[in-house]
């Protein structure tokens, strides 16, 4: 166990962004709402998993939507708590702990803002290792849990429980409630016990988010790059070097959807990249050719400070380096990829693991 403090939040959000494969939402807003918890509430306990008694609930908490339109449409911070009570309520139980859904962007930090609200320890685990763009898309629901109840509440005090009969439905539904509410919401869902969460989540990820951020923020205060540390520390690979010649986006169904296209520069001038999103980066091309793909994590940063930049603030002019992760073992399985692999995002290429993909590039 340790606790986060408001200046743990810095790091949190910067590493977060990192792992967020260009999607989760920009972590600045989760950063001021937890800071601003912390500060009025105190520190957060952070415990390990192995932390939870097995008969003990935990209920992730989260918000839902489109990025871009999460840096206009602000919460007023009540959301969070309201979802959270509610599934409390319909369950009639209290809550041992809070966790993230996903590790990678605003997502990992929507959590220590209802920790510290609630007075609640934060588990560090959650069920992506990244961000991924819909709710089934976590590890929890190749285990067989069901993301309902699921409360979706918005800043206007509305709130709508869902029951579904599986986690395809919760997807189509809360997505409709949340465009009617204006396209961002805040939800709880995925309610589960501590043995199952032992068993079936992402453990250690928002302790990693931190000591990338930490990493970053340490180089730029040496004046130095810290993407060789994150590649380090996250067994990463450094796929492209160039600047952003042309980005397309359209907001569809409660999604961002878009491809940016890249001019090499340096030792991959000549060359040319594309990569595609639907809110988190999902393929990269070098030449045409596969060289990362989802589930593996994509994930571009400014060239000369090394920090994230998500999809939403991707722009014409950019000078960037594309980096790409390793994703947790659990989604290289058969069940895995059926739920986020390349093929269930209409792309007609199969999976192939980043460390493959390199290995052949380097022949």
């Amino acid at each position: 166990m340790r606790y986060l403090k408001a200046s743990d939040i810095d790091f949190l959000a910067i590493g977060a962004a990192v792992l967020g494969s260009g999607g989760g939402g920009d972590p600045y807003l989760g950063k001021l709402m937890a800071k601003e918890a912390i500060l009025e509430k105190g520190d957060v306990r952070l415990i390990d998993v192995n932390e939870v008694p097995d008969e003990e609930l935990v209920i992730p908490s989260a918000m839902m939507g489109a990025p871009a339109v999460m840096l206009e449409k602000l919460p007023n911070g009540k959301e969070p708590e309201a979802a959270f009570r509610a599934v409390e309520s319909f369950f009639g139980k209290k809550a041992y702990a809070t966790m993230s859904i996903e590790a990678g962007g605003i997502n990992s930090c929507i959590p220590v803002y209802t920790a510290a609200r609630l007075g609640l320890p934060l588990v560090d685990v959650d069920g992506m290792g990244r961000a991924f763009p819909e709710i089934p898309m976590v590890t929890f629901s190749l285990g067989g849990v069901k993301a309902s109840p699921m409360v979706v509440c918005d800043e206007k005090g509305n709130k709508v429980v869902l029951e579904t009969i599986n986690n395809a439905w919760i997807e189509t539904l809360s997505r409709t409630v949340t465009v009617a509410m204006g396209l961002s919401s805040m939800i709880g869902l995925y309610v589960m016990d501590g043995k199952t969460l032992k068993e079936f989540g992402v453990r250690g990820t928002i302790s990693l988010a931190i000591e990338i951020g930490h990493r970053i923020i340490s180089a730029h205060k040496r004046k130095e790059s810290p993407v060789d540390s994150i590649l380090e520390v996250t067994k990463g690979y450094r796929l492209f070097e160039g600047k952003v010649t042309d980005v397309q986006r359209d907001l569809t169904t409660g999604f961002v959807r878009g491809k940016a296209h890249f001019e090499g520069i340096d030792r991959y001038r000549g060359t040319g990249f594309r990569l595609d999103f639907q809110n988190e980066n999902l393929v990269g091309m070098l030449d045409g050719k596969p060289c990362a793909m989802v589930p593996d994590l994509i994930t571009v940063l400014d060239r000369e400070t090394g920090s994230p930049i998500t999809t939403e603030h991707l722009r014409y002019g950019q000078r960037v380096m594309i980096i790409g992760m390793p994703c947790a073992p659990i989604w290289r399985t058969e069940k895995g990829l059926a739920q986020v692999g390349p093929r269930y995002f209409k792309y007609d290429i199969d999976y192939e693991p980043i460390e493959e993909l390199m290995k052949r590039r380097a022949s």
